[in-house]
This record gives C-alpha cells, structure tokens and sequence, in this order.
C-alpha cells in the first residue's frame, strides 16, 4: 500500500514537472531518467532477477529510441548524424547486454549516456533561451 502511494505520488510530480519544462529540461529528464533504469537493470542482473532486467532495458531502450527519433537531421547536420549512430549504438548494446545477462553492457552504455548528458548539461541557459525563441515550436532534441 505504502509503495502505491509512492508511486503515485511519483508519476504525479513528474507530470507536474514536465508541464512546466522546456524542451531542454524534458531531454535533460529523459537522460536522466534511462540512466535510472540502466542502473535498476545492472542491478537486477547481478542479482539475477531476469524479468526485472527485461523490463529496465526495455525502458531504458525504449528513451533512447525516442531521442533518437526526435533527432533533427535538418538543423543538427553532423552532430545529428553522429548522435544517431550513437543512439543505434546504445539501443544494440543494451540488447546484447540483455541476451548474455551482462552488467559491464550496461556500464559501457551508461558512460556513454553520461558524456552525452554531460555535455547537454553544459549547454548555458542564455543558449538555450536563444534557441528556444528562435524555433518555439521545433522539436531538435539532441
């Protein structure tokens, strides 16, 4: 019961937070949030609780299959291009580390997902805000 109402409360400060967010923040939550479940899925496979694994690399899969598909070619030109193989990287490995139960997948995909954060990250607010009034209605996610 408690755990339900956790969870509940959870989903509902998401919502809160995404309403409110630009799209800079809600690629900033996604990262975030597939580095959450790469780690969740490590950890279900060192305790070897497949189905727990199955459904975090699912998820986390499932993140980075979204911001691979909201890549803008026309506006990002090569770092699009790039980010995308690296996205098709990612998505290949965490199905590699899924088929052989290996937690070191999952850490070779996460560090790359922390560069990639990293440097989303560092990009400064008045960039940002920049962007965000020049293509308001746009959807470059990186």
């Amino acid at each position: 019961m408690y755990n339900a109402k956790v969870k509940n409360y959870q989903k509902e400060a998401l919502k809160t937070r995404i309403a409110g967010a630009d799209r800079y923040e809600i690629i900033q939550m996604l990262l975030a949030g597939a580095l959450e479940k790469m780690v969740l899925a490590k950890v279900s496979i060192d305790k070897k609780n497949l189905e727990a694994k199955s459904e975090y690399l699912s998820k986390a899969s499932a993140i980075l299959e979204a911001l691979r598909g909201c890549l803008d070619f026309e506006v990002g030109g090569e770092v699009t291009e790039n980010l995308y193989a690296l996205y098709s990287y990612m998505i290949d490995r965490l199905v590699d580390a899924s088929m052989q139960n290996d937690s070191s997948i999952v850490d070779e995909v996460s560090n790359l997902l922390k560069e990639i954060k990293s440097a989303w990250d560092a990009i400064p607010v008045d960039v940002r805000m920049k962007t965000l009034n020049q293509n308001p209605t746009e959807s470059s996610y990186g």
